[in-house]
């Protein structure tokens, strides 16, 4: 796999440009793009930097992070609150996402996408109002373990991080083997649509998207 250099506001531009370019494959209105990567990535950072590029265009733009929708700590913590397992599996509310995020985007859907559904740190519902989505718009989400799910993406970026800058940027090394699973059971990088090399923040790397 080949990388080449650039920059985050070029890689921006570009991901936009495909977008510009692309149609719902679902055959509906909104086209969704989906940011995926370990936290110790600059997932949430990217997405807003694509919803910015966007925006100049003209084009609406909804960004949606994957951690407003994890489950109840009574289930995330059913086998311990350092399971690597259960936090691949079992933490982020995947029938959620489908249900108040994909859902309302399908042909023929309301628009109306609930931005997040569950607070952590309460551990309470959010109870945020759903945002439409105008026809033409477009939603970008962002979080660790998108890819495998079968969402409808139309455009799919991973960002890679090597094993070193994982640990090292990862604040609970507890979650490691599931990055690990990840990668072999799911291929992130032989999946994703374009793959972005994120070990130095400063200076991305990418294949394009004809990798």
């Amino acid at each position: 796999m080949r990388f080449e250099a650039i920059s985050w506001e070029r890689l921006a531009e570009a991901v936009a440009d495909r977008v510009d370019r692309d149609v719902p494959g679902d055959g509906s209105d909104w086209l969704k793009v989906g940011v995926d990567g370990a936290p110790a990535a600059p997932g949430a950072e990217f997405a807003d930097r694509i919803a910015d590029a966007l925006r100049l265009r003209g084009r609406s733009v909804l960004v949606v992070a994957t951690g407003g929708f994890l489950r109840p700590a009574s289930l995330r913590f059913e086998h311990g609150k350092q399971d690597p397992d259960a936090f691949y599996t079992d933490w982020y509310d995947t029938g959620a996402l489908w249900r108040e995020v994909f859902g309302p985007l399908e042909p023929g859907g309301s628009g109306k996408v609930l931005p997040d559904l569950w607070n952590p740190v309460t551990d309470r519902a959010t109870r945020s109002p759903a945002v439409p989505l105008p026809p033409g718009g477009v939603l970008v989400v962002h979080g660790p373990f998108l890819l495998g799910h079968w969402y409808p993406f139309d455009l799919t970026l991973h960002l890679r991080l090597s094993p070193g800058a994982l640990a090292r940027g990862t604040d609970q090394p507890w979650t490691l083997p599931a990055f690990r699973r990840y990668e072999q059971e799911v291929g992130p990088t032989d999946t994703a649509d374009a793959v972005i090399r994120a070990d130095d923040p400063r200076r991305p790397a990418w294949t394009g998207f004809d990798q």
